[in-house]
């Protein structure tokens, strides 16, 4: 068995099946680019396109059957949580909610978290204010982000940055799971436009419908 946990990126994944000794690694030298043409899906970016489970399977199995499996199971994940979206979303397509989730599943590892946190970036959207993510930022620093973001990181214009562009980002950000794809299509809407971590040690966040009120919180 094999197992991709929430949160990695395509890096990682392929990592991983290159480092199982029951993989057979066909595509381990690959481009992103040729592996997702070998399965059957040329031009699609890969970050966020494989489910995050245990997957079971034969000694000897390849990494791209591996991948197929996975990718039929994200597909199915986020038709879900698409056709069970709520009304109104300010998003056009599943695979906007896609990229939303990936982002709800790099800010939080509380799944309790997770639909007021969509309901921070939903009303975000639906008024027209950048989303101002740290994820999305280290995403698109790639082999820059040393563990740090300065204020430069933040100035500096890239795809992925949300303090300098408006909507989402071009692609996901990562592999989300369930709870992440449900939050982003159910979110919990409160009003709340800012929130930031407690410092409690739990990993919680402290939600707040004002800029003084975030500023007194931080």
């Amino acid at each position: 068995s094999i197992t991709f946990i929430e949160g990695p990126t395509f890096a990682d994944v392929g990592n991983a099946l290159q480092a199982h000794d029951a993989v057979s690694a066909k595509f381990a030298d690959r481009s992103p680019e040729e592996t997702m043409t070998a399965l059957g899906m040329p031009g699609l970016h890969p970050e966020g396109q494989f489910f995050p489970d245990t997957y079971h399977f034969p000694r000897g199995t390849t990494d791209l059957e591996l991948l197929s499996i996975a990718h039929r199971r994200m597909q199915t994940e986020v038709q879900a949580a698409w056709d069970a979206r709520a009304e109104e979303l300010p998003l056009a397509s599943a695979y906007e909610a896609q990229i939303l989730a990936s982002i709800i599943e790099k800010e939080t590892a509380l799944d309790s978290e997770r639909p007021e946190i969509g309901g921070v970036f939903i009303e975000r959207l639906q008024r027209g204010m950048r989303l101002q993510t740290d994820p999305t930022v280290i995403y698109g620093m790639m082999e820059r982000y040393d563990g740090n973001i300065r204020r430069a990181d933040l100035l500096r214009d890239t795809p992925y940055n949300t303090y300098t562009r408006a909507g989402l980002p071009p692609t996901p950000i990562c592999m989300p799971g369930r709870e992440s794809l449900r939050a982003a299509t159910q979110p919990h809407m409160t009003g709340a436009l800012f929130f930031v971590a407690t410092g409690q040690g739990d990993g919680s966040h402290y939600f707040s419908k004002t800029l003084a009120e975030h500023h007194a919180a931080v």
